[in-house]
């Protein structure tokens, strides 16, 4: 008798989240301090833990990283990010929001090493996290 084994299984894409918060001409970044992109400067953000709105997780995930509230937050574009070990599978699915800063002292925490309003001039002589530079680019000229 012959048994065919079933193929393994692909977990689903993790959701998570992040925002192009721009104030007075610059963005706030993160370098992150974890992986998935470990040492690239990237918008704030990160996972959608059970039972969030985008929003929520938007709110919070900027709260913990960087010590900003944030306000008129809206949704830009959802991007599929391949596993860093297997490029063949999406390992997240990120919402990238755009957001106004409301205030709060800025300090790195969270999988962050380090948190800074940047310039697109600036920006773009750093090691940045994928569509980054073109996310920026079209906030600020919204």
């Amino acid at each position: 008798m012959h048994t065919e084994e079933a193929p393994p299984t692909t977990p689903a894409p993790i959701r998570a989240v992040s925002a192009a918060i721009f104030h007075e001409g610059r963005f706030l970044l993160v370098r992150r301090g974890r992986a998935p992109a470990r040492g690239l400067y990237a918008f704030p953000g990160g996972r959608v833990e059970a039972g969030e709105t985008l929003v929520e997780a938007v709110r919070r995930e900027v709260m913990e990283e960087t010590g900003a509230h944030i306000a008129a937050i809206a949704h830009i574009v959802d991007l599929e990010l391949s596993a860093e070990r297997d490029e063949g599978r999406v390992e997240f699915i990120l919402s990238v929001h755009s957001a106004a800063f409301a205030g709060g002292t800025i300090v790195a925490g969270d999988d962050a090493d380090m948190a800074l309003w940047l310039t697109l001039d600036e920006m773009a002589a750093l090691p940045l996290a994928r569509s980054v530079y073109e996310i920026a680019q079209r906030v600020a000229s919204a």
